[in-house]
């Protein structure tokens, strides 16, 4: 198990969870457009601190890839489906949801993910995963289901985003070599900008008092920005679909936050919903994925320390000390080792000479 990148999965889980409810509250006193707006300047605005505090410091530690202009149509995917798009749908079905039953409603980003990653992108798949994906499915259903032949009221909304952020989080795993944080940060400040200049143009509405904004900045800042960088990083080292996995544990914790809150009832059937979550979510993370394969050459770059993967000469303007940052070039490997679909494997299976998959 790639314990790094579980760790920044569930993190980036943990902040986005618990930051649903809190948005819920923040609906209270603004438009769904201006939240989804002042959510992500939070974000962005964030983040840019951020970067300036870590050029003003000039921390080694923290040398990342720079965005190059191939980058830029995922980088304008990233902002219309993820920062634009899912915001927004979000808000309208929070508006019009309990926030527990939208939180849990927010698993379906999960599976959103794991089948853009296996049909669009071709990233492994086997079937322990998919069955953990119908599990969470099934789960999503009970938390919606009225008793009669509709949803909740607000839950497309909440599925449309979700299938937003699959996306975004796909076109993310093509990005996830760059500086995570600049990532974000434009994500954050371009979307939020947008939104804000709709809600404000176009539906005439008023901005909150400055409470208002700077709780919205805030909870945007951890729940989005934060949240963002964190999970950027775990597609590194997990790829799209098994990060996205890991981050099914995110409308757990918003649910638990908003039972507090809110003292949400009909805890039986968020129970039972999250009890199929619960079995999805193991099966995610206890796979194990173990073949030969074969990297192919291959030159690019990225943060790194010299592991397995990272066996390359220096020249003498490359950076000292580990981990840094640098175009390297990777010799063409044949190996065999546990691994997950990362930046280095990301690898067809049609024709390996044989793999497994087991708990």
């Amino acid at each position: 198990m790639n314990r790094t990148g579980l760790v920044l999965a569930l993190l980036s889980a943990v902040l986005f969870g618990a930051s649903t409810p809190f948005a819920k509250l923040l609906l209270g006193g603004m438009s769904p457009q201006m939240a989804a707006g002042l959510l992500y300047l939070g974000s962005g605005l964030g983040l840019a601190l951020v970067l300036g505090a870590r050029a003003a410091l000039r921390l080694p530690s923290h040398d990342e890839a720079a965005l190059t202009r191939a980058d830029l149509p995922c980088l304008l995917g990233v902002i219309a489906t993820g920062g634009v798009a899912g915001p927004l749908l979000l808000m309208i079905g929070l508006a019009r949801s309990d926030a527990a039953s939208a939180s849990l409603l927010l698993n379906m980003e999960s599976i959103a993910t794991l089948l853009i990653a296996w049909v669009v992108f071709r990233e492994n798949v086997d079937h322990r995963l998919l069955f953990g994906a119908a599990c969470i499915v099934a789960g999503a259903g009970v938390l919606s289901w009225q008793g009669h032949a509709a949803f909740a009221p607000g839950a497309l909304y909440i599925i449309a985003a979700c299938v937003c952020w699959g996306i975004d989080n796909n076109l993310s795993g093509r990005l996830s070599a760059a500086d995570p944080v600049r990532i974000a940060m434009i994500k954050g400040v371009v979307a939020g900008a947008v939104n804000l200049c709709v809600a404000l143009v176009a539906q005439h509405a008023s901005v909150p008092g400055a409470g208002v904004v700077a709780a919205a900045g805030v909870v945007g800042f951890l729940g989005y920005g934060v949240s963002l960088v964190a999970f950027m990083l775990g597609l590194r080292h997990l790829g799209a679909a098994r990060t996205g996995a890991y981050f099914a544990m995110a409308p757990f914790i918003g649910a638990v936050v908003s039972v507090a809150l809110f003292h949400a009832h009909d805890i039986g059937r968020l129970a039972i919903a999250g009890a199929f979550m619960a079995v999805g979510l193991w099966l995610h993370l206890s796979e194990r994925h173990d073949h030969e394969h074969v990297h192919e050459e291959m030159e690019h770059t990225h943060r790194h320390v010299h592991d397995e993967h990272h066996q390359h000469e220096h020249g003498p303007d490359d950076p000292m000390g580990e981990p840094h940052t640098h175009r390297h070039v990777h010799t063409r490997l044949v190996h065999s080792h546990p691994h997950y679909p990362d930046l280095h494997h990301r690898h067809d299976h049609d024709h390996d000479p044989g793999h497994t998959h087991a708990a």
